[in-house]
């Protein structure tokens, strides 16, 4: 039987990760110590790797496919097919970013300001290349992690990956700089896209975990609606194209559905319910194909 060999990132991309396919409709089974969870597709292998060495694994055959972040593909300077992006991380649907911060009272105020100095990173090389770019010297040592706490004791400056900056105003740093915006991709091999049977399965996964990202912060609205009040009712409707409409049994009466986004539903439903909508559903949604 044919098969695509796909890599999954173990660590703090994990869980979201297992939770994205089981909403895509692959249901994956293995604990946090499994590097070969398995998976209920017979076309599929999975491996579970560092989102750090991923693409390197994938660029060199040793994966068909992997999911990683642009940061670290950038980083091993991998050579992959873009398949689809996917905008997720541990904590929000943002991008990461990398930056460049100091402690607060550090005199460094820009990337010029890091001639001479030293700084700590897991993303050696994506440092050295910025840095590079903007005809810097400066010792970039690797960062085993708790990267925040080697400034100003051990190292001048740290570039780390940040959601939402919290961790770092925990430990009284301040962002100088963003190096790069960063969020997750499902890639494949150049060899794997060459192969047509590997290519379409791999298409066809994208669509679906594609499906289920777009689907996480959306919701179906439900309703019946009396003529004479419909078009209220559609005016407060959005949707991805237009709501659907539907003759009920009952002379003069609709039902009315609609894809909207979660974060509006609390305000639109009271707002529907004085327009004179009836029977309002809300429904969870897995998967929204465009």
């Amino acid at each position: 039987m044919k098969k695509v060999i796909i890599g999954l990132p173990k660590g703090s991309l994990q869980d979201s990760t297992y939770d994205l396919f089981s909403k895509a409709g692959f249901n994956i089974k293995g604990g946090s110590r499994s590097y070969f969870p398995s998976i209920d597709d017979d076309e599929i292998e999975l491996r579970l790797l560092r989102a750090q060495e991923m693409s390197r694994y994938v660029e060199h055959g040793m994966l068909d496919a992997g999911i990683s972040g642009l940061d670290w593909i950038e980083a091993n300077g991998s050579n992959v097919q873009d398949i689809c992006d996917m905008v997720y991380s541990k904590q929000t649907k943002r991008p990461v970013r990398w930056v460049l911060a100091v402690p607060e009272n550090s005199p460094i105020q820009s990337v010029k300001d890091l001639e001479g100095k030293r700084i700590a990173t897991e993303g050696v090389g994506l440092v050295e290349r910025w840095l590079a770019k903007n005809g810097v010297t400066a010792e970039v040592e690797f960062s085993w992690g708790a990267t925040e706490v080697k400034v100003p004791e051990f190292v001048d400056a740290i570039v780390d990956i940040t959601e939402t900056g919290s961790s770092l105003r925990a430990h009284n740093l301040r962002i100088v700089d963003t190096l790069m915006e960063s969020y997750t991709k499902f890639f494949a091999s150049k060899s794997a896209w060459a192969d047509d049977w590997k290519r379409e399965k791999l298409e066809k996964i994208g669509l679906l975990l594609r499906a289920a990202l777009d689907a996480a912060d959306k919701v179906l609205l439900k309703m019946n609606v009396n003529e004479k009040n419909l078009p209220q009712v559609k005016a407060l409707l959005p949707a991805l194209q237009a709501p659907t409409i539907s003759t009920l049994s009952a002379d003069g009466w609709y039902a009315v559905e609609t894809v909207v986004e979660e974060s509006v539903v609390r305000e639109i439903i009271p707002s529907l319910k004085t327009a004179g909508a009836e029977g309002i559903i809300e429904i969870g949604l897995n998967k929204v194909v465009a």
